[in-house]
């Protein structure tokens, strides 16, 4: 499923091409705070290619996000990581500061929950959150999630929310 789209979004599997979206992304303080920080070019780098190999083994991972004008408005996606030793299969979405508030995230949390436990028939997917960041919690509650425990990932306070089918 290499591309999908919702009512204000279109999704297309992450490619070599979108790296200078990414970079930009990734360097924003703002939008890196609950990612666990700022990312150099280089970092990004390897993060594409980390994810790109993660749709050859699984056959999903990372889309990026365009605006139906075509703008590039984020990431999102399903993929596999590793949780307190358990190998787990997260929804991910990150947007540009720009596009914060308009409920995009809403949105695509949805979009990719339903492409998880309906099109790829998973059992249950985790929504991994910074304890302190209440708007992407908020997007896991709406979604159905419920709050699982918390824990600590990569040195950081986080908090697992999860959907069975």
């Amino acid at each position: 499923m290499d591309q999908f789209s919702t009512a204000r979004l279109t999704a297309e599997r992450l490619r070599a091409d979108h790296l200078a979206d990414l970079i930009a992304l990734h360097l924003d303080p703002d939008v890196s705070r609950y990612l666990g920080g700022v990312r150099s070019a280089e970092v990004t780098k390897t993060y594409l290619a980390t994810n790109m190999a993660h749709w050859d083994q699984h056959g999903f991972g990372l889309w990026a996000l365009r605006t139906k004008d075509g703008a590039f408005a984020g990431r999102a996606g399903i993929r596999h990581i590793l949780v307190d030793g358990v190998d787990e299969i997260e929804i991910a979405y990150t947007f540009k500061r720009e596009f914060w508030g308009q409920g995009l995230a809403s949105e695509i949390a949805v979009a990719l929950t339903d492409i998880g436990l309906s099109r790829l028939e998973l059992f249950s997917l985790i929504g991994l959150v910074f304890v302190a960041h209440g708007a992407s919690r908020r997007v896991l509650e709406k979604a159905n999630y419920l709050l699982e425990k918390h824990t600590t990932h990569h040195g950081e306070d986080v908090v697992i929310y999860r959907i069975r089918r």
